[in-house]
């Protein structure tokens, strides 16, 4: 393969890595008021990668080639391909408002877009090396980004605590690669591992398998942040500036699910047994404690992060069932759930945006009571809510009940009835706290009767994740097929 040839077949990455290094450069002859252009031009960045992808089409045979071995271009890294630069895409139009005049705003536009290289290498990783080498790309830059708000003690907070456990995280998952590395005589490629342990099944079996699958699982945990190894995403979500804890649900989490699906339903796949075991605890108590912390709690971002703590248990089925099935509604659930948590961090944004516009020393902008009477003073932003809670509760048209009832019924077809039950009874639960919010906009008083306009730039990136979250939940044929295609990658 030449270099133009593989030039063009990560010509979105290329795309990202040219706007980051053009970004860097012309932030330093730009004064802070002029550098909210900085802004546009990452959007036009992050929206030609994403036609890109759409024009290339979702089929792509694997690439064949020098890379072939440690990146591929399959429907899966398509599909996580464009998810990620969707979720980027909307985050970035936020901020243009969000930091108009901030002093750093290159910096920050460079970290998104390198932040967002270092995703779509991982959803295209076929290699260990490469794989973590994609999440450490990813993970850099996003630590910065929780702590951009230098003068918050909050977000500094968020970030050390992001740091600290992003980096045992990482400490964790390449230990236990190391071990498979060992074992397998050397071999990195995730097709060749899945060739070797399901030759020699014992292995993983053994008393070092058994503590490498351990270290592995416990990696991929704190990433997908399931129970016990969530500790860090409440924190982490509340204290983080909000547009950026859009960015941590919907993009750098999902990263670690398209990592996981390759490695455990591919390298892994010769102790299904042992496999099913260990995430039915998983997705049960992660589901479970998920959704009854959340009722609790008083701050919206906070409750946003349980939330999110129980959606990775709703996915993490799909390592239960393996089944093709499942693994398509894992992965539509993966797009629906960025939309609607991308679309609902994005709100709190915006309303947090205007409080502060009103008040200047209004403290806790994201607390419940602040969302008293919303539909009275900004009728757009309290019925985008509610759109994007009644999503994440799976209640139709939208996505989250497309998602959910093609992962569910999977569940229900492989004969896991208790795993079923505890999802069912868990996403009924959830539908309480996200209806008090509602009832807080539109049934409670405001404090004040002065409407709330809000900025175009929120507007515009509020109204793209609402398309999204409507588009799959009225249109799903052709999300659930190019889904089932990316589930077929990996052959279960």
């Amino acid at each position: 393969m030449s270099y133009i040839e593989l030039a063009s077949q990560f010509a979105p990455e290329l795309i990202l890595t040219i706007g980051a290094l053009a970004i860097m450069m012309i932030g330093l002859f730009l004064s802070n008021s002029q550098k909210k252009i900085l802004g546009y031009l990452a959007t036009i960045f992050l929206a030609v990668a994403s036609l890109v992808i759409v024009y290339r089409g979702i089929y792509d045979i694997q690439m064949e080639g020098i890379l072939a071995d440690s990146l591929t271009i399959d429907p899966m890294s398509q599909f996580f391909k464009l998810t990620f630069l969707l979720v980027s895409l909307i985050v970035v139009i936020a901020s243009i408002r969000e930091y108009d005049g901030h002093s750093n705003q290159d910096e920050y536009y460079t970290l998104i877009l390198l932040g967002t290289i270092g995703m779509m290498v991982v959803a295209s990783a076929i290699d260990i090396v490469t794989m973590f080498i994609g999440f450490e790309l990813a993970s850099l830059s996003t630590y910065a980004l929780a702590g951009f708000n230098k003068k918050d003690p909050n977000s500094l907070e968020a970030a050390v605590k992001y740091f600290i456990i992003g980096a045992l995280s990482s400490t964790l998952l390449l230990f236990g690669l190391s071990y498979i590395y060992g074992m397998s005589g050397g071999l990195t490629n995730i097709s060749e591992l899945a060739v070797f342990f399901n030759s020699n099944p014992t292995v993983l079996t053994s008393p070092l398998g058994v503590v490498a699958l351990m270290l592995i699982v416990a990696g991929f945990g704190f990433k997908m942040a399931l129970v016990p190894f969530h500790m860090w995403a409440p924190d982490t979500y509340q204290g983080s500036p909000t547009v950026i804890s859009a960015l941590l649900a919907a993009g750098s989490k999902k990263m670690a699910f398209v990592a996981a699906f390759r490695i455990l339903l591919i390298a892994m796949i010769a102790i299904k047994v042992d496999m099913m075991i260990v995430f039915t605890i998983l997705a049960i108590v992660t589901m479970t404690l998920g959704n009854v912390v959340a009722l609790s709690q008083k701050s919206i971002k906070r409750m946003l992060a349980y939330s999110s703590v129980a959606q990775a248990g709703y996915i993490s089925m799909v390592f239960v069932v393996m089944s093709p099935e499942a693994l398509t509604g894992g992965i539509l659930y993966v797009m629906s759930h960025a939309f609607m948590k991308t679309g609902a961090f994005i709100a709190v944004a915006a309303l947090g945006y205007m409080l502060l516009k009103e008040n200047s020393n209004a403290k806790d902008v994201d607390h419940l009571d602040n969302f008293a009477g919303l539909g009275k003073r900004s009728p757009f932003l309290a019925f985008s809510i509610m759109i994007f809670l009644f999503a994440l509760a799976g209640i139709p048209p939208t996505a989250g009940f497309v998602s959910k009832f093609i992962l569910f019924f999977s569940v229900l077809k492989g004969e896991f009835y208790v795993l079923v039950i505890f999802a069912i009874l868990n996403s009924a639960l959830s539908l309480y706290y996200y209806a008090r919010v509602v009832k807080y906009m539109y049934v409670l008083p405001p404090s004040s009767d002065e409407k709330l306009k809000i900025p175009g730039a929120y507007a515009i990136a509020i109204l793209l994740a609402i398309i999204g979250v409507l588009a799959i939940g009225v249109v799903p044929e052709p999300f659930v097929q190019w889904a089932a295609s990316a589930a077929n990658v990996l052959g279960l």
